[in-house]
């Protein structure tokens, strides 16, 4: 535990990088992208499957060029994506050396980390509601905080087990506590920064937290089939970029499409 206390601990500096949005945001969501993906696709590598990183990093690139020259215009989101799982496919012609398999683990690192993470960029640049950048941080880390406290104080004895095929430690007693952790942080940020849709900000808590939990563990289960226990080393305590950042790929889009369906 005091492991992960100092880790966490060094990641608050990364905090600027969202206080200050802009470019400085932008360019931490490119480097965990970066990062993340080929985390991933060294998983895969276990299994024998060998995704393209190439493909990935310049699908990665192209992405974050078209928010630079396009912001804002959807249609050319898209486009990319087609093109994205057109590379993927390609990547498979040769096909003596080449499985299926290979295509579609790329197509599911670009989407999964790369597009997922892309979702907290698009957050930042809604003007009105950039300030709810903010609640992708909250919702993942404060479930993941009140969730292993609460698990701990209420769930030690393992008698309400959440997933014990994925992750043995987690309960529904952690689970419930990491929900109202969420709720709790999330509804006093809208409380005294935006008070004019705390309630929203309570519901985006709520919904944000039930799927950064089922993030956590998509990533576990990724993880039990791959036969790895870390997806990396690079944070003492917590293993690598996806470990830590996994329930963040699935809050940002929480927040951006409720932001777009129900604020805008």
């Amino acid at each position: 535990m005091k492991t992960r206390v100092i880790s966490g601990l060094c990641m608050v500096p990364l905090l600027a990088f969202v206080y200050l949005g802009g470019y400085w945001l932008t360019g931490m969501c490119i480097l965990i992208a970066l990062m993340g993906v080929k985390e991933l696709f060294q998983g895969f590598e276990a299994m024998d499957i060998k995704p393209s990183l190439a493909v990935a990093y310049g699908s990665t690139f192209v992405l974050y060029l078209i928010n630079g020259f396009f912001p804002q215009q959807h249609e050319f989101i898209l486009a990319w994506l087609a093109a994205s799982i057109m590379a993927s496919s390609i990547y498979i012609f040769k096909i003596n050396e080449r499985k299926v398999e290979d295509a579609m683990a790329t197509m599911l690192g670009i989407i999964y980390v790369v597009f997922f993470s892309y979702h907290v960029t698009m957050v930042d640049q809604t003007e009105e509601y950039a300030k709810l950048v903010w609640l992708v941080l909250l919702s993942a880390f404060a479930t993941d905080i009140f969730a292993y406290f609460s698990g701990y104080l209420f769930g030690r004895h393992g008698r309400h087990k959440l997933c014990p095929n994925l992750s043995p430690k987690k309960t529904w007693e952690g689970a419930i506590g990491g929900t109202l952790g969420s709720i709790i942080c999330c509804g006093l940020f809208g409380y005294l920064v935006l008070p004019r849709i705390w309630v929203h900000c309570l519901i985006i808590g709520c919904i944000g937290a039930i799927l950064s939990q089922c993030g956590d563990l998509t990533a576990s289960a990724y993880k039990r089939k791959m036969g790895i226990k870390d997806y990396g080393t690079l944070i003492p305590g917590h293993g690598g970029i996806m470990d830590r950042f996994d329930s963040v790929l699935f809050t940002a889009p929480v927040v951006y499409y409720y932001i777009v369906l129900v604020l805008q």
